[in-house]
């Protein structure tokens, strides 16, 4: 049985994951705790680790998130976050946070309104729900530039800010509300493994199309909650204790294994960020969604 249903019928009145369920991460768990006090070794918080490479500098200015308030953990159904140590744990928890939260799906005239804090500072972003309205991003520095809608099959081409005048391009709406996409956990994996950006096996790349899909995308509880089922069954995942987004929230963290053609030594670290209390996705150690809606128009804000 998908792993993903199984929370969904269960989550409304029984804990997450029962103590003999969990019996085998917590034994991994005390048994890393004990080797690092017989042989002084470093804490798992502060030891290298995996290296996430995130998406672009314009997929994360256009992300997306949709910002919802969850109960405490303990009356969302979840293992509390003694267990944040085992990554499986955590992105199951993430799965059955989003299973609970509020469904609001846009409009297909509508444009999903993000603010994202990186290290450059805010940015905000409006994209088209069903990728034909011509959308803006808006930069840290004041300046912008559009995302012209896909209709009929022709884009404008801009110039910097500036259409060229009769100047078209052929294209696919790219819609930012994903109502296509699978909402179980198998299905979802099946997906990101036959539109991966990477190499056949490069579970970094899958980490890279699972951030996007998480920022850019107005995505539904279910397929949400799919996204993290999904990327728990990435092997060689690393869980962090306490870390912070971008935005400085504290939370527990998830690595992904390096991929094929990375160097540990040089590449950067990305961590994505769950709340520790209600396993709400947060956003990254390098971009934070701290808001978040859908609104009629660009420049509105919700």
């Amino acid at each position: 049985m998908d792993e993903l249903q199984l929370i969904a019928d269960r989550t409304g009145s029984v804990p997450l994951a029962e103590s003999g369920a969990l019996g085998a991460a917590r034994a991994r768990l005390m048994a890393e705790i004990a080797a690092a006090e017989t042989e002084n070794v470093v804490p798992l918080r502060k030891r290298r680790r995996g290296v996430w490479v995130g998406a672009g500098a314009v997929g994360l200015a256009a992300a997306v998130t949709a910002v919802v308030a969850l109960a405490p953990v303990e009356q969302a159904g979840l293992q509390p976050p003694t267990a944040a140590a085992d990554p499986v744990t955590v992105l199951r928890n993430a799965a059955a946070a989003a299973l609970k939260s509020p469904a609001a799906p846009p409009r297909p005239d509508q444009f999903l309104y993000t603010k994202t804090k990186e290290p450059n500072g805010e940015r905000e972003s409006w994209l088209s729900a069903d990728g034909t309205h011509d959308g803006l991003i808006k930069l840290a520095n004041g300046s912008s530039f559009p995302l012209p809608g896909c209709r009929n099959g022709r884009a404008q081409v801009y110039r910097d800010d500036e259409p060229l005048d009769g100047v078209m391009e052929p294209c696919t709406p790219s819609p930012g509300y994903r109502a296509d996409l699978p909402t179980d956990a198998d299905a979802m994996f099946a997906y990101l493994n036959a539109n991966h950006s990477g190499h056949d096996g490069d579970f970094n790349a899958m980490g890279k199309d699972v951030l996007a899909l998480a920022n850019e995308s107005y995505l539904s509880p279910a397929t949400r909650a799919a996204l993290f089922g999904a990327a728990a069954k990435v092997p060689g995942l690393r869980a962090i204790d306490h870390t912070q987004d971008a935005a400085g929230r504290p939370g527990v963290g998830i690595t992904w294994p390096l991929g094929p053609r990375d160097d540990a030594k040089v590449a950067k670290p990305v961590v994505i960020v769950f709340a520790a209390d209600t396993f709400l996705y947060l956003g990254t150690n390098s971009t934070a969604v701290t808001a978040s809606g859908v609104v009629d128009g660009v420049g509105q804000r919700p």
